[in-house]
């Protein structure tokens, strides 16, 4: 069998440019390469990926990463500044070794932002679809518990709901998800609205398809990318509440190297040893920061609205 010559091979570009895929699976592989290249135009979107990347890679290697045990105390060395007897940052009032307890504290970050995430999107989601596809009075009921919880600050609600269950780090994820999820209801539903007037969901009732079916089907893969947009908007939020609630002593509880409990036990020391809350203080400020880059990255490629 005669190979053709490297001038009449396909390229793997032009068989993702393709006008006519040939199966979902090319079809799919198109558009997720035309996201990504949308993507990569934007510097900002990319630089907040490499800090997500970063901060992903820092979670996991911690144990490599941490010169020093996080919880290690040493009293001889006790607010020692930055590049100090191979303290890179400086330690804090009990000695300890300030970057090895930012890097654990990562891990502390993600397992809060992951499980908010995993409980507030889906609630909000399943919350906001059921609502405007109903309509009438369930539409009704439900948007005006949102509204309940949307009258009261974040971080108040936050607040109110950790004091009734107590501190920790559990808590404080259940209570930052509580008021997490009525933004995620209030943007499936004003999609649920849109899509639910369209022809081919009137096609599909027509061929026997019922709400749940509908809805499972048709209109929570259509909410998904408006969604996962919100949600990594939203990730700084989480984060700085997590933190608010640990600077007041209402999230992880010590020894665990939280960020806000860390500025918290370092704002006595505030004027002469300014590293001990700095450090802390400038990762939250920069992993904030890179969720916002990453979620307005995101926007410019699954916003179905957004000019090309």
């Amino acid at each position: 069998m005669q190979t053709p010559p490297i001038s009449q091979t396909p390229r793997l570009r032009d068989w993702l440019l393709s006008a006519t895929p040939e199966s979902r699976f090319q079809a799919r592989a198109g558009r997720a390469y035309i996201g990504w290249t949308t993507f990569m135009e934007n510097r900002l979107a990319m630089i907040g990926l490499i800090i997500i990347l970063g901060l992903l890679l820092a979670a996991a290697l911690a144990p490599l990463l941490a010169p020093f045990p996080p919880n290690a105390a040493d009293l001889s060395a006790r607010l020692a500044p930055p590049m100090t007897d191979g303290h890179l940052l400086g330690t804090d009032e009990l000695g300890r070794d300030i970057l090895s307890r930012i890097l654990y504290g990562s891990r502390l970050t993600l397992y809060v932002v992951v499980l908010v995430a995993v409980i507030a999107a889906p609630a909000g989601l399943v919350i906001g679809t059921i609502s405007g596809f109903a309509g009438g009075v369930i539409d009704m009921a439900l948007m005006r518990i949102t509204d309940i919880f949307l009258a009261f600050p974040k971080l108040i609600l936050a607040l109110a709901f950790v004091s009734a269950l107590g501190p920790g780090i559990e808590n404080a994820v259940i209570a930052i998800a509580v008021t997490a999820w009525p933004p995620y209801a209030r943007i499936a539903r004003a999609e649920t609205i849109t899509i639910r007037k369209t022809d081919f969901i009137q096609a599909a009732r027509l061929q026997g398809a019922g709400p749940i079916r509908l809805i499972r089907g048709h209109v929570i893969p259509l909410c998904m990318s408006s969604l996962i947009v919100r949600v990594t908007l939203d990730m700084a939020g989480i984060i700085l509440t997590a933190a608010g609630l640990g600077f007041l002593g209402l999230g992880a509880q010590p020894p665990l190297p939280e960020w806000g409990a860390m500025i918290s036990s370092g704002r006595a020391y505030m004027l002469d040893q300014w590293w001990v809350a700095a450090m802390p203080g400038i990762a939250i400020f920069v992993v904030s920061l890179g969720f916002n880059l990453l979620g307005d990255g995101l926007r410019d490629v699954l916003d179905p609205k957004a000019e090309r």
